[in-house]
């Protein structure tokens, strides 16, 4: 008896796989050929759709280049994911593909530095393989549920979409996401949960979300999609590719912001383009909204198109550096964070931060008297209100 012939994969090809297979990055509903992959990387289409680089699957591994080597067009090939059977692949052929190439394909660049690139460089292999496959990934499935489900419940006809890292909640996202739902009967979050461990955990990033859903909008006009951020939407062609799953997912329309890397000009074949000639054949429409600062002249959140003030009056609502002043342990200022958002994540990052919570709360905040047992997330709210406490400062 020959033993079953085997490909590892890892969950982010798994996860790619999944999708495609259940329809959300269509017209793309299968491994392309070479002769395929080869005319996507040329004309950036597939079946009349915009695509950005040829959907294969090519994993690296000394294990997987032996077996690649020796497939033949029938042959069956079990896929194998963290030690367990995920899949299988009937082989319709195999051919080599230049990993510089690709990587150039999807991100603009093979420049090592480019973290996208050093990512990919190390689960991508030389030998692509195509064919009819099956896997399981029940996350992908119970998705496409929620979303058709929260659709009947609420009836609604037109549906908004945002994807989002919220890495952290800031109040421009905020904005952001209240006006997207007031033009709206529902609007579905795609929160951005990549395979690398940079930033604020997923579970952190969707609690905090939560909060200001629950506690800050309309009932049943939101829900929050976990989206595994796969590879093939990390490069430079990434709002072609949200624009797909957006519309695969029974969306409307897509919101981003004007700020968006994806929405650049750029020069193909000698004629300026940009992202809206690419999507025009995509059967959603792509809303985009201004950039929003805080202006310290107006004292408020503002658009930079209708703020007569200029730069020097702004405060951006710069992702990175939010960032960084969190993982420090630093309270971000209300006009950049929610107080409930920024308590938290705070609360979630530094679990039992103060060895004494209690006589510290009891002797800087002000109570009822009453003897009650504070947690991390309400000290950090108390602490909030004394930073705006105003008539001092």
């Amino acid at each position: 008896m020959t033993q079953a012939k085997t490909l590892y994969i890892d969950t982010e090809a798994l996860s790619t796989l999944a999708l495609v297979q259940a329809g959300l990055i269509s017209p793309v509903d299968k491994l392309m050929n070479q002769a395929e992959a080869k005319e996507v990387d040329k004309t950036k289409m597939y079946k009349g759709v915009p695509f950005p680089f040829a959907f294969v699957l090519a994993p690296i591994g000394q294990k997987n280049h032996k077996i690649l080597q020796n497939l033949n067009k029938g042959d069956k090939v079990d896929l194998i994911n963290e030690g367990n059977k995920v899949g299988e692949l009937t082989v319709d052929e195999t051919f080599p593909i230049d990993a510089n190439q690709r990587l150039h394909n999807i991100y603009g660049t093979s420049d090592a530095s480019h973290p996208g690139v050093k990512n990919t460089t190390a689960r991508l292999g030389s030998i692509a393989v195509s064919g009819e496959y099956h896997v399981n990934y029940p996350l992908i499935q119970d998705n496409m549920n929620r979303i058709q489900k929260m659709i009947k419940q609420t009836g609604a006809k037109f549906v908004s979409s945002i994807m989002l890292a919220a890495n952290p909640l800031n109040r421009a996202h905020e904005r952001m996401i209240r006006q997207a739902i007031s033009e709206s009967d529902l609007l579905i979050i795609f929160l951005r949960k990549p395979f690398t461990s940079e930033g604020l955990r997923y579970d952190i990033r969707h609690n905090a979300l939560t909060i200001f859903i629950e506690n800050f909008l309309p009932k049943n006009k939101v829900l929050i999609v976990p989206f595994e951020n796969t590879y093939i939407f990390a490069g430079y062609n990434e709002l072609i590719l949200d624009a797909l799953l957006a519309k695969n997912h029974g969306c409307h329309q897509l919101v981003v912001g004007k700020n968006h890397g994806g929405l650049g000009l750029y020069y193909e074949e000698n004629k300026l383009s940009s992202v809206f000639d690419h999507c025009k054949n995509i059967d959603i429409h792509i809303k985009t909204v201004d950039e929003y600062v805080y202006c310290d002249t107006c004292k408020t959140l503002v658009s930079t198109t209708t703020c007569p003030h200029g730069q020097h009056h702004h405060v951006h609502y710069h992702s990175e550096s939010i960032m960084a002043l969190i993982q420090t342990g630093l309270i971000p200022p209300a006009i950049l964070m929610r107080k409930e958002v920024s308590a938290n994540i705070l609360a979630s990052l530094f679990p039992e931060r103060f060895r004494n919570l209690q006589e510290i709360h009891y002797a800087l905040m002000p109570s009822s008297g009453l003897l009650e047992e504070q947690s991390d997330e309400q000290f950090y709210l108390k602490l909030i209100e004394l930073h705006q406490t105003s008539s001092l400062t």
